[in-house]
């Protein structure tokens, strides 16, 4: 735990000293904010439906989703790796597995703050006397929380496989849409038993796992244990490259 740490802060000040953290953040504060105003304006007024849509039920979340990841976990390895700062972090007296675990702690703690800027507004409408549902709120952002570490921890394996940043962004990029996709792979199924084909739906449907729950206020122990089990396959492949490049 004490490499964890570590890593964790490491990550967490290099996130919040270069710009591309801020530039994150202001970007996140001017889509939110134009969203939710839209939100508020389809749906009559209704803050709690606006905030629904702002935490997981409008494509606006999911394009930070896909995109904000990559972009933080891009230079975690990869430009370590490129740098040579990548030799001395595995000649430390810290385990691979907590490198990655650390580096994705920080990305995935980076992108909740960066969500929870949502709650700016939620704030806002409940001091101009809006009547608010905390508890659901509370829900749809852990369930952001779950989807941010899934998605960095894809981004981590991206990153341990290249030297460039760019192309290490791009594949994370691309891995985050086909998970986003999967729920399509319904129709390719078509020849399946159903029973096969909800079986095999319920192991790679990301959005429906996260809108069947987390949109609508809801904990289900299944939906959680989805998340943790993704984020935790791909930390592990990102520990076993990472462990590779000692052999590179």
């Amino acid at each position: 735990m004490r490499g964890v740490r570590i890593v964790f802060r490491r990550e967490m000040a290099g996130l919040f000293l270069t710009p591309l953290g801020w530039v994150l953040f202001l970007l996140a504060l001017v889509v939110n904010g134009l969203y939710f105003s839209t939100y508020v304006q389809v749906t009559g007024g209704d803050i709690g439906a606006s905030l629904s849509l702002a935490l997981g039920g409008g494509y606006p979340f999911w394009v930070i989703m896909v995109l904000f990841p990559p972009l933080l976990t891009m230079r975690m390895i990869s430009e370590e790796a490129r740098s040579g700062m990548l030799e001395f972090l595995l000649t430390a007296p810290i385990r691979d597995v907590s490198v990655i675990v650390g580096k994705a702690l920080a990305a995935t703690s980076f992108l909740a703050l960066l969500m929870s800027t949502n709650l700016i507004y939620a704030l806002i409408c409940q001091g101009l006397g809006a009547t608010l549902d905390w508890g659901h709120i509370a829900t749809a952002l852990f369930g952001t929380v779950l989807v941010s570490a899934l998605f960095c921890s894809i981004g981590l394996v991206a990153s341990t496989l290249t030297n460039t940043p760019l192309i290490a962004a791009f594949l994370g990029v691309f891995v985050n849409v086909v998970m986003l996709s999967m729920r399509y792979l319904e129709g390719v199924l078509k020849g399946f038993d159903p029973l096969v084909r909800e079986s095999i739906m319920r192991k790679v449907d990301v959005l429906g796992h996260f809108q069947g729950s987390f949109v609508r206020g809801a904990l289900d122990s299944a939906d959680i244990v989805f998340f943790l089990g993704w984020s935790g396959v791909f930390l592990f492949l990102a520990t076993r490259l990472l462990e590779a490049r000692r052999w590179w």
